[in-house]
């Protein structure tokens, strides 16, 4: 199988104007909810996180001129992961690799071993209801997420053509927003960092 990079654009907020607007006159192609774990640190806005079952993590290879990120799928493992699993998850946390006890870890050993005993590194919650829809080609995402008590909205856009994703950032009427990605503004939430 080919893993393919993908150009992605996000914005969090209340209300987003014309957005929610073309989002209403669209069905949407599936509705989720999710009770998610992000793994966060004070060292990388990697993509880090626990859905179903699965550890997932991506890496950003590259922004480009309009500040959309690519991000590519490096580790889906089911748990209990390997140690090497592990090693992935801290390299891209930007952590020093430790000695590792254990030959594998479930999600509860991996938590309470290896992310909570360093300060730079956090297990958040996060609860998600993302309604997905397709907009000018590309996949686009409206989602509720509640993490540490806190609650907030999100639109992503996103697809391998990064012209796609532009164009449909733009459709939406959202084009002068930032691109900030999911564990930038989970750090905030979660106070870390």
């Amino acid at each position: 199988m080919t893993i393919t990079p993908r150009w992605e654009w996000r914005t969090f907020g209340e209300t987003f104007g014309p957005a929610e607007e073309r989002f209403a006159a669209l069905t949407p192609a599936r509705v989720e909810e999710s009770d998610e774990t992000y793994l966060l640190s004070v060292r990388s806005d990697a993509s880090v996180k626990v859905r179903g079952g699965l550890m997932d993590v991506k890496h950003l290879e590259a922004v480009n001129d309009d500040g959309l990120e690519q991000w590519l799928p490096i580790l889906k493992a089911e748990f209990p992961l390997t140690s090497a699993d592990v090693v992935t998850v801290l390299d891209e946390l930007g952590m020093p690799r430790p000695q590792l006890d254990r030959q594998e870890y479930t999600l509860d050993e991996l938590v309470a071993e290896v992310v909570l005993p360093r300060s730079e590194l956090r297990a958040v919650g996060v609860h998600k209801r993302r309604a997905r829809y397709t907009v000018g080609g590309a996949m686009a995402e409206l989602s509720e997420l509640t993490a540490a008590g806190r609650s907030t909205r999100t639109i992503a856009v996103e697809m391998e053509d990064p012209a796609v994703v532009v164009a449909a950032v733009a459709e939406l009427g959202l084009a002068d927003r930032p691109n900030t990605c999911m564990a930038r503004v989970l750090k905030v939430i979660a106070g870390v960092g």
